[in-house]
């Protein structure tokens, strides 16, 4: 398996001539008109001022604020960043513009709440500006994320700014040392986490951990139980869907297979920090990074984070890999959606079947892969009720951050928390040689994104209305509640279930159902 993915590795890195960075638009007091062209307008916005609204520093607020000047040089806008906390984003933005007060003019938020917004009547509608627009280089945007987070029914309502799903990093070096292959499921990452779990990995003589994984409670926790659950659940492609079934909306949860990955993502608590359910992303990364941790499950940030020396302390020691498989799957045709999960193996609904070609058609050596665009990415929109040359201004920053020229270089920056998302930024190496990644360690992070984004089995990201509470309230609750045994396994994947359906009743089942079909491309 090793070897099949190092082959697809190496076509991939054979198809991508080295190319050589653009000119990039000069940014001063005296920028000219041929600069202004280069950001896609050529007009002046002198005494407007852009509001735009996002998540609290370091990351994503970072490259806004420290990029709005520049763009002020160039146009005359004046950009104002005002953040709030993750948790609370969601719901600011609809406070604001649902009350008509429209403080905000630009917000930056995460692309699964697009459409949410979209049928409030939020979003201005881009497309004729993006259309428009030759300096955003749109066909430069990888397909995925062009596709599922910038555009609704066809409608282009968002500008994307980073690209995310998660990925398994691992310290290179220790596993060289002790002769043992990165994981290629999620049982040889329990293994390995059991092997380095309490040695001393950083040399400061104190035990260290064999994982390490975010799992506070309303914070990303919640996307990082999907992705142990996504490779039981999806086998047959994109298009299968990894929450519902498609046809009726039950949730995928009263079955051996989400039953099977809650135990292994419980048992990563024996591998962790002793305070792990309390680690938000942040905590978990800086552990990571400390040199204290063997594995850890995270998004891409990890990658430019750690070749920093003033914030790492495994500098060209790590690798990367696509999130791990499973051998067992589920069998759909064995599911009973209505019924209560049975604790017996041999009466249970929804059973573990072995992956074979017909149950894993995309297995590779009888290990079915999954990897889960969670959280999608960052976007930026503009408030359709905010006056038009405000829009226009608006729409020209919008640009300005996601053109190749600003955004090839701050997705090699890891306090951005902007990670890949154009092919551009796949092609041309040398921003990633320049920010300090080895030749070696960026060929894989960007090989292991590459593998992952053209998987025909990524599992896309909840898109439905109401996403939040199905995953950020409800799902997000009961496995918190799991991971510190208040509640059983059953008693969690009930919870869920439960609070599912609740969610779907009231929101109406073929309204979310039509919802659900359409994110995954089935049109009838």
């Amino acid at each position: 398996m090793i070897k099949k993915i190092y082959l697809v590795l190496a076509a991939f890195w054979a198809s991508m001539a080295l190319t050589a960075c653009g000119k990039q638009p000069t940014i001063g007091n005296n920028t000219g008109a041929a600069d202004r062209d280069a950001i896609g307008t050529s007009q002046r916005f002198d005494g407007e001022t852009i509001t735009v609204l996002t998540r609290e520093e370091p990351y994503i607020s970072e490259p806004l604020k420290r990029r709005g000047p520049d763009f002020a040089s160039l146009t005359g806008a004046k950009v104002n960043v005002v953040t709030v906390p993750y948790s609370d984003l969601y719901q600011e933005i609809i406070r604001d513009w649902n009350e008509g007060t429209n403080k905000y003019n630009v917000v930056v938020f995460a692309s699964q709440w697009m459409v949410d917004y979209v049928q409030k009547g939020y979003l201005e509608d881009l497309t004729a500006r993006v259309e428009a627009d030759k300096a955003i280089q749109w066909d430069d945007l990888v397909p995925f994320f062009r596709k599922f987070n910038a555009t609704y029914k066809g409608t282009i309502y968002t500008i994307p700014l980073d690209g995310d799903f998660h990925m398994v990093y691992y310290r290179k070096d220790l596993l060289q040392q002790a002769g043992l292959k990165p994981p290629q499921t999620w049982q040889d990452y329990l293994a390995l986490a059991r092997h380095f779990h309490g040695r001393d990995l950083n040399g400061d003589k104190e035990p260290d951990y064999g994982s390490c994984i975010t799992k506070k409670r309303n914070a990303q926790a919640h996307w990082m139980v999907w992705s142990v659950v996504s490779p039981f659940l999806q086998t047959k492609g994109t298009q299968q869907g990894a929450f519902f079934d498609s046809e009726t909306m039950k949730p995928l949860v009263k079955n051996e297979a989400f039953a099977k990955a809650l135990d292994i993502y419980k048992e990563t608590n024996k591998y962790g920090p002793e305070n792990e359910l309390e680690m938000d992303l942040f905590d978990a990364q800086a552990v990571f990074l400390a040199g204290r941790c063997a594995l850890a499950l995270s998004w891409g940030d990890i990658g430019p984070l750690a070749i920093d020396p003033t914030t790492s302390k495994i500098v060209d020691k790590i690798g990367v890999t696509i999130v791990p498989g499973t051998r067992q799957v589920l069998d759909r045709a064995t599911m009973s959606l209505g019924s209560a999960i049975r604790t017996t193996p041999e009466t249970s609904t929804g059973k573990l079947v072995p992956c074979d070609k017909i149950t894993c058609p995309y297995a590779i050596d009888g290990v079915n892969h999954a990897p889960y665009g969670a959280f999608g990415g960052w976007v930026g929109a503009i408030n359709a009720a905010a006056p038009s040359r405000t829009k226009d201004a608006g729409y020209a920053f919008l640009s300005y951050m996601s053109q190749p020229a600003q955004s090839n270089v701050d997705v090699t920056i890891g306090i951005t928390g902007f990670n890949p998302y154009r092919i551009s930024q796949f092609k041309t190496r040398e921003p990633w040689l320049a920010a300090g990644m080895s030749f070696d360690t960026t060929s894989e992070y960007l090989g292991a994104i590459n593998l992952s984004l053209t998987s025909p089995n990524m599992v896309l990201d909840m898109l439905v209305p109401q996403n939040n509470r199905y995953q950020q309230i409800v799902l997000d609750s009961a496995v918190a509640d799991f991971l510190a045994d208040r509640i059983t396994r059953d008693e969690a994947i009930d919870r869920i279930y439960n609070g599912w359906e609740e969610i779907t009743t009231e929101m109406g089942r073929d309204q979310q159902r039509a919802a659900y079909r359409g994110t995954l491309g089935l049109t009838r």
